[in-house]
């Protein structure tokens, strides 16, 4: 499963706005709480779920804190779950969730191809899934990566 933005916030404990709180599922030892400012703007992860990094776009005023649960991954470019920690989303056995907003699964297809393999082993057992051609996809990434590194003076590889 892939939870994004209200998604991602509703799975955990509650969500506490300047209005009050909004119970959530309980899923994810997690919380949200809303400040006043949003954070807006693209994003980039490196995850353990990609070999490539993972391109998004954040639009968000809540701050989710992950009380010792796994992040998505590590914040190269952009906010996060609360702008401080370096870090955003979470996953949790078989569950994404982000703040990632789209396109999420175009921009990248490791992800999506990570998700795929994860519900086909659920349902038949082992899976291979046979490699397509995503160059295009793969170029596209590597584009949105380079233009936001640049722009905060960071030299990273596009690849691990």
């Amino acid at each position: 499963m892939i939870a994004v933005c209200g998604g991602y916030q509703l799975l955990g404990k509650y969500y506490r706005t300047d209005e009050g709180m909004i119970e959530g599922l309980n899923l994810l030892d997690i919380y949200t709480e809303q400040e006043k400012e949003r954070l807006i703007g693209n994003i980039i992860l490196e995850s353990d779920l990609s070999d490539i990094p993972v391109a998004g776009f954040e639009n968000h005023g809540g701050r989710t804190y992950l009380n010792g649960c796994r992040p998505f991954g590590k914040v190269l470019y952009g906010a996060g779950n609360g702008g401080r920690s370096g870090y955003e989303g979470v996953i949790y056995k078989n569950v994404i969730g982000t703040y990632l907003h789209g396109p999420l699964l175009p921009k990248n297809s490791r992800i999506c191809d990570y998700l795929l393999e994860r519900a086909l082993v659920r349902k038949y057992g082992a899976v291979r899934l046979e490699k397509l051609d995503d160059r295009m996809e793969i170029a596209a990434n590597e584009y949105i990566f380079r233009r936001f590194m640049r722009r905060k003076g960071i030299g990273v590889n596009f690849c691990r």
